[in-house]
């Protein structure tokens, strides 16, 4: 199975990014995690995009805040797909990291979930892996199931209290 890279701009968005490696760990997918900055350390954030496919990636997740030029930093040195997941950092509450995240050039596209959206860009990057993962597919379908009964459960205790 190929793995998930998982690169956030600093270690304070461990927060955040922990969702996304709780979430493939969930569903068995191997990830792994590197601090790397597209301003601090655009070396070392370049050499992973690089090589990340030779490396055994199937997809890449990038998290940053503010400026948030990680994730298309990323993007331009790969044609994995990339996530981009918008940290809720600084005086903006994130919208700055998202319009960074969003705004990409064509040719150099990122996908990007919502502001601290770990949980989805872990989900996405999953179902691209299950295009060619049928167990993987399955996993997906189940947590679909599941996600709804908990709602018509809450739908069912709703309708007890009114």
């Amino acid at each position: 199975m190929k793995k998930i890279g998982i690169i956030m701009g600093s270690d304070s968005d461990l927060p955040t990014v922990q969702k996304a490696v709780d979430t493939l760990k969930e569903f068995g997918v191997p990830c792994e995690v590197h601090v790397f900055s597209a301003h601090r350390t655009p070396v070392e954030a370049r050499d992973f995009s690089i090589n990340a496919r030779e490396n055994g990636f199937g997809a890449i997740i990038a998290a940053a805040g503010m400026a948030a030029h990680l994730a298309g930093a990323i993007a331009a040195n790969t044609t994995l797909p990339v996530v981009g997941i918008p940290i809720n950092s600084g005086k903006l509450n994130g919208i700055d990291a998202l319009l960074s995240t969003v705004q990409m050039p064509s040719g150099i596209p990122v996908a990007t979930v919502a502001i601290d959206g770990a949980v989805n860009a872990a989900l996405l990057c999953i179902q691209i892996l299950a295009v060619t993962d049928k167990e993987l597919a399955d996993k997906l379908d189940n947590k679909r199931k599941a996600d709804a009964q908990k709602v018509l459960e809450k739908d069912k205790a709703l309708k007890a209290q009114i």
